[in-house]
C-alpha cells in the first residue's frame, strides 16, 4: 500500500507492539490477522535507545522486515519515535545533558524501558549536543525507512510531555541551558527592552541575564513562575516538537505527513493550539475505561458507581468532550486523530478493568468518530506482555486469532471504509457555540490552590451543559478572537475569566459589537494578566462598557452543608448561604444555582437580569449589532454537580436568546459531520430507557444506516428506535433524482 492509495481510505488499524519485541514470526501472523480482518493500518514504535545502543551504531533491520511484510499485506505503516528514552551512551557523552528539577538537584532517573512512560522525561534537549545527536538519528532512521512507500505518517512524540513531577519527583527543567533559553525568550518577547519587562511585571531587574524561574515550594500567581511554565510548555517543549517535525521533513522524499499526539488533551487550557501548529496535525491517546469523572461529580458520591452513569461519563467526558477539544485546537481542515485506542481492559499492576463488550466499542468508536475524528489506531493487537500493564489493553487476548470486540472493531472499520471520504475528513458540522479558554488565566490559576480545579471544572461542566442541551460546541483560545472564523459563532463562552488581559477584554467587546453574544462568569479580569489584582475587581474595558461596579465577592456554600469543593472557613462570616439566582425582566421565573462564588454589581435596573434577595447577580448589556452577559457565579459546576433541572433551562433560555437552538428537539442528541454530497448523523441515546423519535430528513435525500440496520421511513422522516447509551449513525446521500 502506498501512500496515494492509503489516502483513499479512513486509518483504521493497530499497534504491533512495543519494546521488548515479541518474536518476528508472532508479529507477523497479527499483523495477517489484523488485514484480514479489514484493519489497513499498523503502528511501529521505534525506541532510540535500542536503535542505536552504541553511537553511530544504527540497526533498523527489524522495522524493515516488518515494513516490508506490512507492504506485501497492503498494509500502512504508522511509525512513531520514542526519543525520550535516549541510549545510556547519550548521558556519558554529556553529564550535564540531564534535566534539572526545581530543587536544584539533577534528574536522576533514565529509562532503561519503555515503561512507566516511553522513557520520560529523558535528556534536557535545550542541551545543543544531546540535540544534534537526537536530530542526527532521527534523519538517519527516516533516510533508512523513508524509501518505503507504505509508511503513510510519522509520529514525533508519544504522549508529548515530561511528565516529570511523577517520575522524577520534581517539575524541570532548571538547568542553565534551559535557563539560558528562557531569558532569550523573554529578551525576544519584550523586544530586548528590560524596562519593558520591569513595567509589565512590577520589578526592577537590570537585564535579562537577572531572571530566573521561581523555586519556592509555594509561589503563588508571580510572573516569575507562570511565565516560566509557559516557557517550558508553550516554547521549550514545542521547540522539540518543531525540531523534530523539521528534521523529518528534511529527510523524507515523499514528504508524508508528520504529527505527534497527546496522553490527553489539556483541559481548559489553550496549550493544544500551541502544539497542534508545530506539526500537520495533532492526535490524541483515547482510554474511556481509565477513568469515570470526577470526585466532585454527583455519580461519584455514592462508593458503588451506578452503570448508567458510569457508561454515559465515559461517553460524553473521556470521548467527546476529549476529542472536541483535540479537534478545536487543530489547524482548520487538519485531521484529527485518536493515535492510541483502547482494546482491551486497563491493566495496571494487578488492578484490571472490565473486558470492553461489543456493545463498548460501537459506543465508543461512534462516540469519537461524532466528535470529529478521523483516524483511529488501537493500543494495542495482543495483550500487553511488559509489566505494569501486562495482559492490557489489546484487541486480542494473549492467545487467539480473534475476540468479540475485535469483531466489533473490525466490522465498524469496513463499514467506515465504505464511506472513506466522509470520514478522513474533519468535517464536524459548524457549531453556534463557542466555550473560550484562556492561556493565560489557566497558566495563573495553575500556580494556585483551588483555583486550577474549579476552572477545569467550570469548562467541563459548560460542556455537559450544552451536550445535554443538544447543542454542539468548539472550544477556542482567546488568542483565536481575533480570527475571521470567531465570528461564526452566535455565542462565546468565557467560564471562570479571574485573569484577563485588557487585549482579550478588547477582543471580545469588539466580538459582541459584530454582532455575538459574550457570556461571562463571574468576576472577569478580578487579575490582570501579569496576576496582579485590579482596582475595582473587574477588568476595567467589561467595567466601563457594561457601566456597572462590583457590590460583594464571596464564596458560596454548597446545598446541604456538603463540602465537595468547599475549603475549611477560617472564622465565621466568610461563605454565603446556598442559594439561587432569580431571574426578572425577560427571564422571570428561571433560575440558576450559585457556585463556588457569588458576585453582585451595583448597575442600572434595566440591564439587571438575575438577582439574589435585593442584590443584582446577573446583567445583560447590549453593545454594537451583539450582547454582553455577566453571571455573578459559575454556572459551569452545575453542569456536573447538584444538577438541577432549573440552571438546565435557564442555561437553555439564555442561549435561545443569543440565538442558539438544539440541534433536535428531542430525547435524542444529533451531530452530524459534512461531507461532499453525503452527511453522517450520529444520534445518541442519554437516557435510562429505550427512545423512539422521528428524525426529518431533507426532502429527496437517501437515507441508509451505517452498519446496515433496517431503517423505517415515512415520507421525509425516519422513526428510530435507540436502546439506553447506544449511538446509530445514519449516512444521508444526495438527491434520489
Amino acid at each position: 500500500m502506498n501512500t496515494q492509495s492509503f489516502s483513499r481510505l479512513f486509518p483504521y488499524g493497530t499497534h504491533l507492539c512495543r519494546e521488548p519485541m515479541p518474536p518476528m514470526s508472532e508479529m507477523k501472523r497479527d499483523m495477517g490477522l489484523m488485514r484480514q480482518k479489514g484493519f489497513n493500518l499498523i503502528k511501529l514504535q521505534e525506541n532510540w535507545m535500542l536503535d542505536e545502543p552504541e553511537e553511530g551504531c544504527c540497526d533498523f533491520s527489524k522495522y524493515q522486515e516488518l515494513i516490508e511484510h506490512a507492504a506485501q499485506l497492503d498494509l500502512g505503516v504508522y511509525l512513531g519515535l520514542t526519543c525520550e528514552q535516549a541510549p545510556n551512551w547519550l548521558f556519558r557523552k554529556y553529564p550535564d545533558a540531564h534535566m534539572v528539577g526545581r530543587d536544584g538537584l539533577q534528574v536522576a532517573y533514565q529509562a532503561q524501558s519503555t515503561l512507566p512512560a516511553d522513557g520520560k522525561p529523558g535528556p534536557c534537549y535545550d542541551h545543543p549536543g544531546a540535540m544534534a545527536d537526537q536530530l542526527r538519528f532521527i534523519k538517519k532512521l527516516v533516510s533508512v525507512l523513508g524509501r518505503y512507500e507504505n509508511i503513510v505518517v510519522w509520529n514525533t512524540w508519544q504522549e508529548i510531555g515530561y511528565w516529570a513531577e511523577g517520575l522524577a519527583g520534581s517539575s524541570v527543567c532548571y538547568c542553565p541551558n534551559t535557563i539560558r533559553s528562557y531569558q532569550a525568550w523573554l529578551a525576544i518577547r519584550y523586544e530586548g527592552k528590560i524596562d519593558q519587562l520591569n513595567q509589565h511585571w512590577n520589578v526592577r531587574y537590570s537585564s535579562f541575564e537577572d531572571i530566573y524561574p521561581d523555586r519556592s515550594k509555594r509561589s503563588g500567581a508571580i510572573p516569575q513562575e507562570f511565565y516560566f511554565r509557559y516557557f517550558m510548555d508553550h516554547v521549550q517543549i514545542a521547540g522539540v516538537l518543531r525540531a523534530r517535525y523539521d528534521a523529518i521533513k528534511e529527510e523524507d522524499p515523499l514528504n508524508r505527513p508528520v504529527f505527534a499526539h497527546k496522553g490527553g488533551p489539556a483541559l481548559a487550557s489553550g496549550l493544544d493550539w500551541t502544539y497542534a501548529r508545530t506539526q500537520d496535525f495533532l492526535g490524541t491517546s483515547n482510554y474511556p475505561g481509565w477513568g469515570c469523572g470526577s470526585s466532585w461529580d454527583d455519580h461519584r458520591q455514592s462508593r458503588r458507581l451506578d452503570r448508567h452513569d458510569a457508561l454515559y461519563t465515559e461517553m460524553w467526558d473521556n470521548l467527546a468532550y476529549r476529542m472536541d477539544h483535540i479537534r478545536s485546537a487543530s489547524r482548520p481542515g487538519a485531521p484529527v486523530w485518536a493515535a492510541e485506542y483502547q482494546g482491551g481492559p486497563v491493566s495496571t499492576d494487578f488492578h484490571l478493568g472490565r473486558q470492553p463488550k461489543v456493545e463498548d466499542m460501537r459506543r465508543w468508536l461512534l462516540t469519537t468518530l461524532g466528535a470529529g475524528a478521523t483516524g483511529i489506531s488501537f493500543w494495542v493487537t495482543r495483550a500487553e506482555i511488559m509489566a505494569p500493564e501486562t495482559n492490557g489493553f489489546a484487541l486480542l487476548d494473549s492467545e487467539g486469532d480473534t475476540t468479540e470486540r475485535l469483531e466489533e472493531a473490525a466490522r465498524i472499520g469496513k463499514a467506515l471504509n465504505t464511506w472513506p471520504e466522509l470520514f478522513k475528513q474533519n468535517n464536524r458540522e459548524q457549531a453556534e457555540v463557542a466555550i473560550m479558554l484562556d492561556e493565560w488565566n489557566y497558566q495563573q490559576l495553575s500556580t494556585l490552590k483551588f483555583a486550577p480545579d474549579v476552572l477545569a471544572y467550570s469548562v467541563r461542566g459548560w460542556y455537559r451543559l450544552l451536550w445535554d442541551l443538544n447543542i454542539s460546541c468548539d472550544l477556542i483560545e482567546a488568542a483565536q478572537l481575533t480570527e475571521e472564523r470567531t465570528l461564526q459563532y452566535k455565542a462565546v463562552i468565557a467560564p471562570m475569566p479571574l485573569s484577563m488581559s485588557d487585549e482579550t477584554a478588547n477582543n471580545l467587546i469588539r466580538y459582541a459589537q459584530s454582532g455575538g453574544h459574550v457570556i461571562l462568569e463571574a468576576a472577569p479580569g478580578r487579575l490582570n494578566e501579569t496576576g496582579f489584582a485590579v482596582r475595582g475587581e473587574i477588568n476595567p474595558v467589561i467595567r466601563s462598557v457594561m457601566r456597572l461596579s462590583q457590590k460583594r465577592f464571596q464564596m458560596v456554600r454548597e446545598p446541604g452543608e456538603t463540602d465537595r469543593w468547599s475549603q475549611p472557613e477560617r472564622t465565621w462570616g466568610e461563605y454565603a448561604d446556598a442559594c439561587f439566582l432569580e431571574g426578572e425582566g425577560d427571564f422571570t421565573g428561571s433560575r440558576m444555582r450559585a457556585n463556588m462564588y457569588l458576585q453582585t454589581f451595583q448597575a442600572d435596573p434595566e440591564q439587571v437580569i438575575f438577582r439574589i434577595g435585593r442584590e443584582a447577580a446577573g446583567i445583560s448589556q447590549p453593545h454594537g449589532e451583539g450582547n454582553i452577559w455577566l453571571l455573578g457565579t459559575y454556572i459551569g459546576p452545575g453542569g456536573t454537580a447538584y444538577r438541577d433541572v432549573d440552571t438546565t433551562v435557564a442555561v437553555k433560555k439564555l442561549l435561545h436568546t443569543c440565538g442558539v437552538l438544539p440541534s433536535h428537539h428531542g430525547r435524542l442528541l444529533l451531530r452530524k459531520r459534512i461531507g461532499s454530497g453525503q452527511e453522517a448523523w450520529f444520534i445518541t441515546n442519554p437516557c435510562r430507557e429505550t427512545v423512539s423519535e422521528a428524525l426529518q430528513i431533507p426532502a429527496g435525500r437517501t437515507v441508509t444506516d451505517l452498519l446496515d440496520q433496517p431503517l423505517s421511513r415515512i415520507g421525509d422522516s425516519v422513526q428510530l428506535t435507540i436502546e439506553p447509551l447506544s449511538v446509530q449513525v445514519l449516512i444521508v446521500n444526495g438527491t434520489d433524482g
